[in-house]
């Protein structure tokens, strides 16, 4: 009886599409994140964590994929989509240098927002126009959805790049610039200093969370449609955030029209 089981053993792990371990190859997707906490992050345990991260978790248990998060710099996700080091990332929509590289999931779990933060004496940005001729703070490594190089063809801006969240907000009170642009959700996360009671913000831009999933891989169209269908099954449980409507992104007056 132990040589007809070790035999069927054998069997199966031979069989097309199946790894010595027994994992259905190509079940195993490769999800780039980034530090954008609170939707993700990388942990005190060097562990991906955050809103976002537990969405994915649970989509992809539902459609059937064991998944594997890889943390990487902005500018490595654009790298690793494009030649299929990664298969997927959990970004956002709409993003003009990714367009013939990826396909977006058709739901988008959350919403996010663009904002400039100021200090008190600064006016609000309630036109884009309010940027002219000051200097504006970013983060390193964040394209903006393009609007970076917006920014930074305008000869009246000044672009300063700042290495993380907090570091932005530091030169922002000490006066190295005007204006931070950057997401609502990590900004407020590191929003716990005594002055930072100083700190205002005006939004810039509304943008949509999606599953990006490259085009290197053969069968994404597969793939984001399990992943959809997998968000749509969860959803009408109650399990995941429910289907949101998503248009037009809402902009600030005199927001570039190509990156609407």
């Amino acid at each position: 009886m132990r040589v007809v089981f070790l035999g069927f053993l054998l069997v199966l792990v031979m069989m097309p599409g199946l790894s010595p371990a027994g994992t259905i190859k190509g079940r195993l997707l490769r999800i780039a994140y980034v530090e954008f906490p609170p939707l993700s992050y990388r942990d005190e345990y060097g562990k991906a964590a955050g809103t976002m991260v537990d969405i994915t978790r649970k989509v992809a248990e539902e459609a059937a994929y064991e998944v594997e998060f890889v943390y990487l710099p902005i500018s490595r996700v654009y790298l690793y989509l494009r030649n299929g080091k990664v298969d997927l990332w959990m970004g956002m929509t709409n993003i003009p240098s990714l367009s013939m590289e990826v396909l977006e999931s058709w739901v988008s779990p959350l919403p996010v927002r663009l904002s400039a933060w100021y200090l008190d004496g600064s006016p609000p940005v309630d036109h884009l126009d309010r940027l002219r001729n000051t200097t504006v703070i970013l983060h390193a490594g964040y394209t903006y959805g393009d609007f970076r190089k917006w920014l930074e063809s305008q000869s009246d801006i000044r672009v300063l790049d700042a290495p993380n969240h907090r570091a932005a907000i530091d030169m922002l009170e000490r006066g190295r610039g005007d204006y931070v642009l950057d997401y609502h959700q990590p900004v407020r996360e590191v929003l716990t200093e005594p002055d930072d009671d100083r700190v205002h913000e005006s939004r810039i831009r509304s943008r949509n969370t999606a599953w990006l999933f490259s085009l290197a891989r053969p069968d994404a169209a597969l793939v984001r449609d399990d992943f959809d269908n997998a968000y749509i099954e969860l959803a009408a449980r109650g399990a995941v955030p429910p289907l949101r409507s998503f248009g037009r992104n809402r902009v600030v007056p005199g927001f570039p029209e190509g990156l609407q």
